[in-house]
């Protein structure tokens, strides 16, 4: 047999794998359905710090919640700029607005993870719904997300935001957080999979019930992380409750960087608690360099063609999916090649022991601040 006739085969059927889960996960995967039960009340937890440019349009779109009666509270975390004086005019003028102060950051915390803390503890929702400054609800989000979790019966709902994309540095790395999600998780991140190690979640759009997340430890269980929500989701079902990823894309939008600068330093953040093992890397390496990149290399073998449409055809049903725009699917295999630089990036520099940063703070590997 023809080695580049083997290799093509075998990229091929490394292709495939992900093209049955996308088409069982966006079977399964579904928007939020459900009304609230009577009493709820909806907590819009905001952690910011330095958020000037965005909390108005964060709180604008906060506050037309309808469905549901909501609150919102902005922790204010260490702000340098305008970020707490903008949401005191917002707490002048509406009752539901409060604004609070994060205490000093206390040794072995990260600081979204130690805001979203005191957050909770400040909310008087039954529902407490963590969302970024950078993210728009749309009207029905929260009531949406709040019935969808009582008539599920879970006890933490999430999703992942329309991602608005408006520059080329976003499009090769932003559009691979769903399209690992849709074609690399076995069931999406749905309630029907009770395993921890299954669980998925997206910190920028975040519903937890309040009883169980406080009888899993809340943020506190989780103080040392950077990647919060997945480490919430997965100890909130070590502690035997339900969580499920619903379809975000038609609850919030949210333009998470501007730059593939901050796209990178970004996603470099959260990679040590994702892919950026020493035992996972090498596999996610050979699965996905092998069915998106190595394609192209053995051209025109026909096999690797196919692979190759087949890489493209996945990436097209997810981007329709999610609402993403369609001119970033041609730029899928740059978008493999990148997100697999940040992941080895990430762990060498996390095997040379240097700290994550982000916004002025540095972490050491093991999350002290």
């Amino acid at each position: 047999m023809d080695l580049e006739f083997t290799w093509a085969w075998l990229a091929l059927a490394l292709a495939t794998l992900p093209a049955i889960m996308v088409v069982l996960n966006l079977t399964k995967v579904g928007p939020p359905r459900g009304t609230p039960a009577d009493g709820t009340l909806v907590s819009i937890l905001v952690p910011a710090r330095n958020e000037e440019a965005n909390i108005a349009r964060c709180l604008d779109h906060a506050l037309a919640s309808r469905g549901v009666a909501v609150e919102v509270v902005v922790m204010d975390d260490g702000s340098t700029d305008r970020t707490a004086g903008i949401v005191r005019d917002y707490a002048a003028r509406d009752a539901r607005v409060r604004l609070e102060t994060a205490p000093p950051l206390p040794p072995g915390w990260t600081g979204k993870v130690h805001a979203c803390a005191r957050l909770a503890e400040t909310a008087r929702g039954t529902h407490l719904l963590f969302i970024d400054a950078d993210v728009r609800l749309e009207p029905e989000a929260a009531a949406l997300m709040s019935g969808h979790a009582a008539q599920a019966g879970v006890a933490m709902v999430t999703g992942v935001p329309r991602q608005e994309i408006g520059s080329l540095g976003e499009a090769v790395t932003v559009p691979m957080i769903n399209f690992l999600l849709y074609c690399y998780l076995p069931g999406g991140g749905r309630a029907e999979s009770k395993r921890a190690d299954m669980a998925a979640a997206c910190g920028q759009l975040m519903m937890v019930e309040r009883k169980a997340y406080e009888a899993a430890g809340g943020h506190g269980a989780i103080r040392g992380v950077l990647h919060d929500a997945l480490q919430l989701a997965r100890k909130m079902r070590a502690a035997g409750f339900a969580t499920e990823v619903v379809e975000g894309a038609g609850l919030a939008t949210c333009r998470m960087y501007a730059t593939f600068a901050e796209c990178w330093r970004g996603f470099i953040k959260n990679a040590r608690e994702g892919m950026a093992t020493p035992v996972g890397l090498p596999i996610w390496t050979v699965m996905l360099a092998g069915a998106f990149l190595w394609p192209i290399a053995l051209l025109p073998e026909a096999w690797a063609f196919l692979a190759l449409a087949l890489g493209l055809a996945i990436r097209t049903a997810v981007t329709l999916r999610v609402r993403e725009p369609w001119w970033t699917i041609p730029l899928h295999p740059l978008a493999v090649g990148v997100a697999l630089a940040i992941q080895w990036t990430a762990l060498v520099r996390g095997l040379m022991g240097k700290p994550a940063g982000w916004k002025g703070r540095a972490y050491q590997p093991d999350g002290a601040a």
